[in-house]
């Protein structure tokens, strides 16, 4: 019988090192402000919603004027009209209007193109309260029934951002920053600073990548609480419901994925410092960043090239 061949042990003969190695030099790490990439708790601001008394005349506005899309797949009856702006949307159901107390701020790719479009249905809206202002670097509008849509082309202020819901603006009673951020700090968890512009000081709560909520304060009376909404995600959905619970700021238990609350108040004292009703979802919730459908309004029957039906969202880094 053959002897088995001895074999060494492992240890006698040096691992190969894998090619390249030995030339391999480490040199200083990079550096990066990982502070950038830090959202806090809420992490989408899905829907602007306003009721609308008449679909013909948001048609002329939000598709024809403001070249956004309506969603192909949900509301596509005459009773509600869901419009895709980017990853975010205006829910526009049909009763009595509604205006926010404040700005919905969008990027569009195109501001020129915009404005073309903006004279186009101009006159087919004049005896409502659209109106529109060309600021250079953006472009102010009016809807028919007295909403303010503020159109920016996209910059370094916008991230990769090319066409989407980049904020909503609100004016609150002076005197609130303070009360309004430690609500958002410590009922929502959110990511909130003070901030300056050429407009004043503002109070900045991220919302999403891209997006959030500003509160700036403003000497105007506002008019009261008319039911209109915002949507927002949260992270930790649970945490913040508790919260609001033992105060008694929920407004709706909506289902298993979704509540509602209107009050932002003085955690001190229980005083109202601003109320704008908060749909708050889960990322569990099945629409939570549902794809959406963005068409190019620049194309039509007589330019139609294959290949552009679509507008994208987002830039490449």
């Amino acid at each position: 019988m053959t002897k088995p061949m001895a074999t060494k042990p492992a240890s006698a003969k040096p691992a190969m090192k894998p090619m390249g190695m030995a030339t391999m030099k480490k040199g200083p790490m990079k550096k990066f402000d990982r502070t950038v990439e830090d959202m806090g708790n809420m992490v989408e601001l899905g829907h602007v919603n306003v009721t609308v008394p008449d679909q013909y005349l948001a048609t002329l506005y939000y598709i024809s004027g403001l070249g956004m899309t309506r969603d192909p797949y949900l509301m596509t009856g005459v009773e509600n009209m869901w419009i895709n702006i980017g990853r975010g949307q205006f829910h526009l159901p049909t009763r009595p209007a509604q205006v926010v107390r404040g700005i919905t701020g969008l990027v569009v790719p195109d501001l020129g193109a915009l404005r073309q479009r903006l004279e186009m249905v101009a006159p087919r809206l004049k005896d409502t309260k659209f109106s529109w202002k060309d600021h250079g670097t953006y472009i102010d509008t009016t809807c028919p029934w007295g909403n303010r849509v503020r159109c920016h082309g996209p910059g370094p202020r916008f991230g990769k951002m090319k066409l989407g819901m980049s904020y909503v603006e609100f004016g609150v009673p002076k005197g609130t920053l303070p009360g309004i951020k430690r609500f958002y700090d410590e009922i929502l968890g959110a990511s909130t600073s003070h901030r300056k512009d050429e407009n004043g000081k503002y109070l900045n709560a991220i919302s999403g990548d891209g997006q959030s909520l500003v509160f700036r304060e403003s000497k105007e009376v506002l008019p009261p609480f008319d039911g209109h909404h915002i949507q927002v995600s949260l992270v930790d959905f649970s945490g913040p419901h508790k919260k609001l619970l033992e105060r008694g700021l929920i407004t709706e238990e909506s289902d298993q994925h979704q509540y509602r609350f209107q009050d932002i108040i003085d955690l001190d004292t229980g005083k109202v410092l601003f109320t704008i009703e908060h749909e708050v979802r889960s990322m569990r919730h099945p629409m939570y960043a549902r794809p959406l459908m963005n068409r190019n309004p620049a194309t039509n029957n007589r330019n139609y090239a294959p290949g552009h039906d679509s507008s994208l969202w987002s830039a490449a880094e």
